[in-house]
């Protein structure tokens, strides 16, 4: 049998984009910092968040059925570190950076690299963390020079190499 801690540490060797991943509705406006974020097709475009079901926010997505993907860049690695914070406040993170919406309402951060806004189609219970399968609705794409990545328990920067 495998260790929990033998499965994080191995995970901690594959290299993920950083995401702030956000909702908004009658439950309020909430987020968090994650990692566990993944295509599952383009016809109908579709995602996957994996959330941990202890997160204080889990309930809120689920109440809400809608969230935004915002794929993080070099520059807010301060953003990352305040949506994974236990010390703030929702109201406190939002505040970190500025923020719009598109289609579903969720909170679009405006200089994401890419934002994924989406509605929960479905979601399964596995092990200690919820899937969320999500319908993409929207897009809004920008142009950082570099991408944000957690690789071996540290943030890296990526960008595109150009050949000369």
């Amino acid at each position: 049998m495998i260790e929990s801690a033998d499965f994080k540490n191995a995970m901690s060797l594959l290299a993920s984009a950083v995401n702030v991943v956000t909702t908004a509705g009658t439950s309020g406006r909430h987020g968090l910092t994650a990692s566990a974020v993944c295509s599952v097709t383009d016809t109908p475009p579709t995602l996957l968040v994996c959330m941990n079901q202890s997160s204080r926010s889990h309930a809120h997505f689920i109440e809400n059925k809608i969230l935004c993907v915002n794929v993080l860049s070099a520059q807010h690695e301060q953003i990352s570190n305040a949506f994974a914070s236990s010390k703030l406040n929702s109201e406190q993170r939002f505040k970190q950076a500025a923020w719009t919406e598109l289609e579903t309402g969720s909170p679009v951060l405006k200089d994401a690299l890419v934002s994924f806004d989406c509605e929960i189609e479905h979601i399964q219970q596995v092990g200690t963390h919820s899937v969320f399968m999500c319908r993409v609705i929207a897009i809004q794409q920008n142009h950082p020079k570099e991408g944000l990545v957690y690789f071996n328990r540290a943030y890296h920067y990526v960008s595109e190499v150009e050949l000369v």
